[in-house]
């Protein structure tokens, strides 16, 4: 199947790893090219050197805490590949802990970069596209289930959904789609962090998943890639679980 994406341009924030990564090798893979970001230069460097596809790929190190940096980035793309056809917008995690146990400054250094840093992103790259496009945020199965241990996150990313939602009636009358990816338990560094932290929490969870394993990150990049896509021009307003099944809600 041609997604089209051959030649179209993409923004992919947290790119240097994990999900983010995943995305854009999925992206490249396909013809598209990717200004790759991630707050660590020395990872964002290391991250592309790996999709070796040097005409394809330009890293940035950026932190979308920092109300520049999504600017930037659209600055990037549009000086160095003459177009912006979309973003995959990834932050990292809050730490774990329970919604009460979490300090003020946690809860606060939370919501800049992983609430505000994306708002402020989507926002930004929304106003940049070159024509119609799509911006995925990347968000969690937390946004329709509360996780265990992930206080912060049960509270924010919920609130991300909502704004996908607005945005994406905000913007479709200008042909910008907005959605949400609710990744499931993906075997990232993350994930084995979070494992390591609640090492009772793995057999549980991939006794609650019907596939019966973790996901693969490539399994979510090629998901998201297709999202992104013109492939899948008439989804906007959606927020699409890559969990296994997981999700008992419908």
């Amino acid at each position: 199947m041609d997604l089209g994406l051959a030649d179209r341009v993409y923004v992919v924030t947290g790119g240097s790893k994990g999900l983010g990564h995943a995305t854009a090798a999925a992206l490249v893979a396909d013809g598209a090219k990717v200004v790759l970001a991630s707050r660590d230069a020395a990872n964002v460097e290391a991250a592309v050197e790996r999709l070796a596809a040097p005409a394809h790929v330009t890293g940035v190190a950026a932190d979308l805490a920092d109300p520049e940096a999504a600017e930037r980035l659209a600055r990037t793309a549009l000086e160095r590949y003459g177009r912006l056809d979309g973003a995959l917008v990834s932050v990292g995690g809050p730490p774990p802990g329970t919604a009460a146990s979490a300090t003020d400054e946690q809860w606060r250094a939370a919501f800049e970069s992983v609430f505000l840093g994306s708002v402020r992103a989507v926002r930004t790259l929304a106003g940049r596209l070159t024509g119609d496009g799509a911006i995925g945020m990347v968000l969690s199965t937390s946004v329709r289930q509360p996780a265990g241990g992930l206080g912060i996150s049960n509270g924010l990313r919920p609130g991300l959904a909502m704004v996908a939602k607005d945005m994406a009636d905000e913007f479709g009358p200008r042909g910008v789609r907005v959605l949400g990816l609710l990744p499931g338990r993906i075997a990232t560094d993350r994930m084995t962090q979070l494992d390591a932290a609640f090492p009772d929490a793995r057999e549980a969870a991939v006794a609650g998943i019907p596939l019966g394993r973790y996901g693969d990150p490539a399994e979510f990049g090629r998901t998201a890639a297709f999202l992104l896509s013109p492939a899948a021009s008439y989804i906007t307003g959606s927020v699409i679980a890559v969990d296994g099944g997981s999700l008992r809600a419908i």
